[in-house]
């Protein structure tokens, strides 16, 4: 079978005559008798970190060659940056050169682990990633393996975290129109179950929803014809099945109209993916248990569409939550802070806390405070930020610590109608007010609130994904959870 071969070389160092090929590199290179480094010497200048250069007719098992730079040899974790510089360089590097192997329709390529075999196979995975599932014309498929017989359990361990971001890239791209409460919810049952025995699936229907007096959930969901969905799923890892577990909440809201708070028309169609939270957690724990770790984990979504009908929320309505606690709707869209998001989770928190014991991660919105740069944490606990800001330099998917004062718990509970407003009382730091209305559901000593909006779509800022939804920050997620379950052992 014809294959595409990717190779990395280093950046040249002070020391060197010229740049460094990796040792796979420059086993190749001696294979065909220093021909790469001849032809690379005379195509050219130095290869820059993420760039490409691809050659023919080298050796007969690869006739195309794609060498690809990695920067420096010594890159390593930059605190600046708060990332690991020298992961991120394959990960980008390993995604470009892998796309040239597509360019070429070449239905295989084998790669470098270029040092870490672990990022090289996430920036072949991820980099190769395209939802194409509803076009006649699609790329070619490749197939990447690894080049030589290196750390195959790390590149495998990589294939694992990429493909549970894709999973959540594939359920945020997919149109509202396939991407329903329902589908959503059995996706997730076939992928959890096939992952692990350990694992169950309980996908609740309206008639229970409404059996545990979910009244903010069902504000928002009422708006739609489509028939909202509570998800639930367990994996039991641990061989203690009573240990208390880590809880997982996201927000489900397959698609965001805005509902009588009508959003505009300009990228409304991006709000297919108001569910990452829900498809993010869903993505990690189904890592989870492909990884076997040896922890509780539960997952929880509250699954719905907010849609502006005869039936839906209008502003100034009063809903009672499960707790008793009630809420006016300043307003039905999500603009600033996910407000019937907000509702939906809060559901969900309180379901969470009247049947576990357990720790909390959840999410909500942030794209004007951060951008696409790093997803928004707010929580009581600097152990848990710790956690998650440590896996977050390892897997390049950051995070961002984010205030929780009582400055912005005042703005929500000031209310005229009910125990709190959905919307703070000033135009600015809506995500902090989103995370503020959150905190008055919670009653757990250690929780935490990730908003993602900023890092819901890649335009071109992370180069190892293409255009389109992002799934972050699942794998930052995945990692999270791994070192959770050591500290758990």
């Amino acid at each position: 079978m014809t294959k595409g071969l990717v190779l990395g070389i280093y950046s040249k160092d002070k020391d060197d005559d010229l740049p460094q090929f990796t040792s796979a590199g420059e086993s190749f290179n001696k294979l065909v008798s220093g021909k790469l480094r001849e032809m690379l010497n005379i195509s050219g200048p130095p290869l820059k970190a993420g760039k490409t250069r691809t050659f023919y007719g080298l050796h007969q098992d690869f006739p195309s060659v794609v060498v690809v730079g990695l920067g420096k040899r010594s890159a390593g974790v930059d605190d600046q940056e708060n990332w690991h510089e020298g992961k991120e360089n394959i990960r980008a590097a390993v995604a470009a050169g892998c796309r040239q192997v597509q360019d070429l329709e070449l239905p295989s390529v084998e790669v470098d682990p270029c040092g870490d075999a672990q990022a090289a196979a996430e920036g072949a995975v991820l980099g190769l990633y395209e939802y194409d599932d509803l076009k006649q014309k699609k790329k070619v498929a490749v197939s990447a393996k690894l080049h030589g017989s290196g750390d195959l359990e790390a590149w495998e361990k990589g294939v694992l975290f990429a493909s549970g971001q894709n999973l959540a890239r594939q359920l945020m791209e997919s149109p509202a129109n396939e991407m329903t409460p329902t589908r959503f919810a059995e996706i997730i049952e076939k992928n959890l179950k096939s992952a692990s025995s350990k694992t169950e699936v309980h996908i609740r229907p309206k008639s229970w929803i409404e059996e545990q007096e979910m009244g903010s959930f069902l504000s928002v969901a009422k708006g739609s014809e489509e028939p909202p969905v509570f998800l639930e799923i367990h994996y039991t890892g641990s061989p203690n099945a009573t240990e208390a577990p880590l809880v997982f909440v996201g927000k489900g809201i397959t698609f965001d109209s805005g509902g009588i708070s009508i959003k505009a028309s300009a990228n409304m169609d991006l709000m297919r993916a108001d569910m990452g939270g829900a498809a993010t957690i869903c993505s990690a724990i189904v890592s989870a248990a492909k990884l076997n770790l040896p922890i509780n984990i539960i997952g929880l979504a509250p699954l719905c569409e907010n849609m502006p009908s005869g039936k839906a929320n209008k502003p100034g309505d009063v809903v009672r939550a499960r707790n008793g606690k009630t809420i006016q709707l300043l307003i039905t869209l999500t603009r600033r802070g996910a407000h019937p998001g907000r509702c939906t989770l809060l559901r969900t928190h309180l379901q969470s806390q009247g049947h576990h014991q357990c720790r909390h991660l959840n999410r909500g919105a942030m794209d004007i405070a951060l951008g696409s740069g790093a997803t928004g944490v707010f929580t009581n606990s600097s152990w848990l930020w710790n956690k998650l800001f440590e896996a977050s330099i390892e897997t390049g998917d950051r995070v961002w610590r984010m205030p929780l004062f009582e400055h912005y718990t005042r703005q929500v509970i000031d209310c005229q109608l009910a125990d709190v407003n959905n919307l703070g009382k000033y135009r600015s730091a809506g995500a902090c007010t989103a995370a503020a209305f959150l905190r008055e559901f919670v009653t757990h000593t250690k929780w935490a609130h990730l908003d993602i909006a900023g890092v819901m779509t890649n335009k071109d800022e992370i180069p190892y994904l293409r255009k389109g939804m992002s799934g972050r920050p699942t794998r930052t997620l995945i990692e999270f959870l791994l070192r959770f379950s050591k500290d758990s052992s």
